[in-house]
């Protein structure tokens, strides 16, 4: 005997897929007009509200009733998320998810998983919180789970050159991504650009800066 959950969410991707996200949220809710505590359709029916027809709003209507149903689904925090923090209004409400992400993916074990979770959270502390010291001790956290991710290192490069101005580790960050990332030329076009205008020919601090550093 077939599972009506999932024979709705299959049919819902067809039409979905198909071009017609209207009709695939329309099978999805009357779906869930007979079944509202069903978590897998409702979750498809957020993924097709935020993707497919761009309404954030009703996207996150679905996944505020799975978090009032399990407030620690992992996946419905992430989706949740990652709408929120693109919201200026929600960013509280996207802080406290995240934590509770970040917590609940620890406990999992999964460092990749960690990581992705710790470099997003990373993005939203510099940019919507403007929390540069966050971001850095989160993009530190994800390498320390994934060191051979080279986006974290490059990502975090980034934040130490234009907004912690912190050279002596944004160099080693970049030597990182092109220890793994040996072709990358925007890497090599950085360092050499750091190295000529903050580092001596010994490749030391140039004094100006460093004693500027030390009375910051």
């Amino acid at each position: 005997m077939s599972d009506p959950a999932f024979e709705a969410i299959k049919k819902a991707r067809n039409q979905d897929q198909g071009g017609n996200p209207e009709g695939a949220a329309k099978t999805l809710e009357d779906y869930l007009a007979t079944d509202p505590y069903n978590v897998p359709p409702r979750m498809e029916l957020a993924r097709i509200y935020n993707y497919s027809l761009k309404n954030r709003k009703m996207a996150l209507i679905q996944l505020d009733m799975i978090l009032d149903l399990d407030p620690d689904n992992v996946d419905a925090l992430k989706a949740s998320t990652t709408i929120k923090m693109l919201d200026k209004a929600k960013t509280e409400e996207a802080d406290a998810e995240f934590k509770r992400l970040i917590a609940l993916v620890s406990e999992s074990k999964d460092p990749k998983d960690f990581a992705a979770v710790c470099a997003v959270y990373a993005v939203f502390q510099r940019k919507q919180k403007v929390d540069f010291e966050k971001a850095a001790e989160y993009y530190e956290k994800a390498i320390a789970a994934c060191p051979d991710m080279y986006e974290y290192h490059q990502d975090y490069a980034v934040l130490l050159l234009n907004d912690i101005k912190d050279y002596v580790k944004a160099k080693h960050e970049l030597e990182e991504v092109m220890r793994l990332r040996p072709n990358s030329d925007t890497a090599k076009k950085n360092y050499d650009i750091l190295m000529k205008k903050k580092f001596d020919k010994n490749g030391n601090l140039k004094r100006s800066l460093r004693d500027r550093l030390r009375h910051h």
